[in-house]
């Protein structure tokens, strides 16, 4: 494609296990690829490094219009890191940051958009930032919504829920490849070699396989246990947490689903994730 191939996620939906599927169908090595280097194989957006390598000046130097303002040349530097396509992650919204695109059009190939239920996002979403479930769901319907920022990292502008989902799906479609984490989940061969199909990518079955079965929740959480991930919040006992769809069923109170389901109820309804009694 060349240009910028862009994952991106409302938090906690699944970007890290579809970027750690990438690395290992790619790799195609006989064991599983290190989750602590998949920042080698996929820039994480917002990193303050890039904005000190554009201009050879020190971060804290910058305001926040003047950040923004750089948004395009920092891009400009992910796309040039490889002769054709580079994997970004993001979580920003596709939308604007000090009157500046949070994502730039003219370095932009395309993207992979994964989306997961709101009712298992908030209970993964509330114990990654260290926050009560009533918290996450507050966040999770704020329009102005973002993460904190970092020593390392600019905050994501995450918008509320639905209109991160809505702002991706805006993308033309033959750019945009929309993936469900339950769709991951239950129907892994399928899902994960569509993707690839997106991609432009021809495995034999035999390696899409062993890409699935290397990213598989079992095989990072079994890497976590034993070397620690560098991307787990420090505000979690772990990253990788359950792994599973429809925790919320146990763990959410009527209340919290009805006000998800309120501000949520149309996207929710086009990806099949309202609770049963809902229309």
């Amino acid at each position: 494609m060349g240009g910028i191939i862009w994952l991106a996620s409302y938090p906690k939906s699944g970007n890290t296990w579809v970027r750690t599927f990438l690395h290992n169908l790619l790799l195609n090595a006989n064991r599983p690829a290190d989750l602590n280097e998949l920042t080698k194989f996929t820039i994480g957006d917002g990193n303050k490094a890039w904005y000190e390598q554009v201009t050879g000046k020190p971060f804290d130097s910058f305001s926040d219009e003047e950040v923004a303002a750089l948004v395009p040349r920092v891009h400009q530097a992910y796309a040039r890191t490889r002769p054709d396509s580079v994997f970004v992650k993001t979580h920003n919204w596709l939308g604007t940051a000090h009157g500046v695109p949070l994502i730039t059009p003219d370095f932009t190939a395309g993207a992979v958009y994964i989306v997961r239920n709101p009712l298992d996002v908030v209970i993964s979403l509330s114990d990654h930032y260290g926050m009560p479930i009533d918290q996450g769901v507050e966040m999770m319907t704020d329009v102005e919504a973002y993460s904190a920022e970092t020593d390392r990292k600019l905050p994501d502008y995450l918008s509320s829920w639905s209109n991160h989902v809505t702002s991706w799906q805006a993308m033309e479609k033959s750019r945009r490849h929309i993936m469900r984490y339950e769709d991951m989940l239950y129907k892994p061969e399928q899902t994960f070699g569509a993707l690839a199909k997106f991609l432009g990518l021809k495995p034999p079955k035999e390696r899409l396989r062993r890409a699935i079965k290397f990213s598989s929740f079992d095989a990072s959480r079994k890497q976590e246990d034993e070397k620690g991930f560098n991307e787990r919040s420090d505000k979690a006992e772990k990253f990788f947490r359950v792994g599973k769809a429809g925790q919320w069923k146990t763990t959410l109170t009527p209340d919290q689903i009805e006000k998800i389901v309120t501000a949520h109820r149309d996207v929710m309804k086009e990806f099949k994730y309202l609770p049963p009694g809902y229309k």
